[in-house]
């Protein structure tokens, strides 16, 4: 189990939610160094505080756990091009093409 790749997810879903990490852990009940430690995995969390933290962040506990990258990305992307202009929209698939034909699968 990758601690740092986990929280990194956490970071990701706690900035998405506009919560600081103070604000994430007064929360969840503990303290802003322990969720600090969480999100550069340089401590394992319990059970209970992964459940709580989803719970705040309301996702799945898979959705820490695991890199749903397919879904989770792509409504992530969606949200964010929402209230694009169709300029914005066009050069933004210009660069996703590019970084695409630069980095094949």
């Amino acid at each position: 189990m990758n601690y740092y790749e986990i929280g990194q997810r956490i970071r990701r879903y706690r900035r998405e939610k506009g919560l600081s990490q103070e604000q994430l852990s007064e929360k969840v009940n503990i303290s802003v160094t322990h969720m600090s430690h969480i999100e550069t995995g340089n401590t394992k969390l319990s059970l209970p505080v992964l459940v709580d933290i989803a719970a705040v962040l309301q996702v799945g506990t898979d959705d820490l756990l695991t890199d749903k990258m397919h879904n989770a990305d792509g409504e992530y992307i969606l949200k964010l091009t929402t209230d694009c202009t169709p300029r914005q929209l066009e050069f933004i698939c210009e660069i996703i093409k590019t970084v695409k034909n630069k980095f094949p699968v």
